[in-house]
């Protein structure tokens, strides 16, 4: 592990068959990213990375059109720092940040109500439990968890940027 981060291209975890919601509650497949490097972050608006949402945004801006999607859900779990309806996310994340990629529903990135995607996430070397808020995942182009990155590792961190381009050139 370098920099806080984890990949592994040979650990074949997938993603593509969960059904996740939106924020709007229209039931989605994952495999409606096919061909689409994902970027997978449990949220929240109450949390000291929460400022981490501003990175994001500008990964967003830079690689969308490369092939990059950012899925934000967000999470109560940590610190109970997420506590509010889904409307005011998505106001919150509009007004302070300027978020134009997509928002989720609410999920528990641990616990027994650990939402599948989490389950199947977290089965990521190194595997285990969610840390805290804004930790990411990145996934490739043919839905397989390809990186996990802790909190502490920004949006804009040179590893981490170095990682994202890899899959999209891929």
């Amino acid at each position: 592990m370098k920099g806080g981060q984890h990949t592994n291209k040979t650990m074949g975890i997938t993603i593509s068959d969960v059904t996740v919601k939106t924020i709007n509650g229209q039931e989605q497949v994952l495999s409606e990213y096919a061909g689409k490097v994902l970027l997978i972050v449990n949220v929240a608006s109450y949390c000291g990375y929460t400022s981490q949402y501003r990175g994001l945004q500008s990964l967003y801006q830079t690689y969308r059109d490369r092939g990059l999607e950012i899925l934000a859900f967000p999470c109560n779990d940590y610190g109970k720092q997420e506590p509010d309806s889904l409307d005011k996310i998505a106001r919150f994340c509009e007004t302070q940040y300027s978020v134009t990629f997509p928002l989720f529903d609410k999920v528990h990135a641990k616990g027994s109500e650990q939402h599948p995607l989490y389950a199947r996430l977290t089965q990521t070397p190194p595997s285990g439990d969610v840390a805290w808020n804004f930790e990411k995942f990145l996934v490739n182009k043919q839905g397989e968890v390809v990186g996990r990155y802790p909190s502490s590792v920004t949006p804009d961190a040179p590893a981490f940027v170095a990682a994202i381009e890899r899959e999209l050139a891929a």
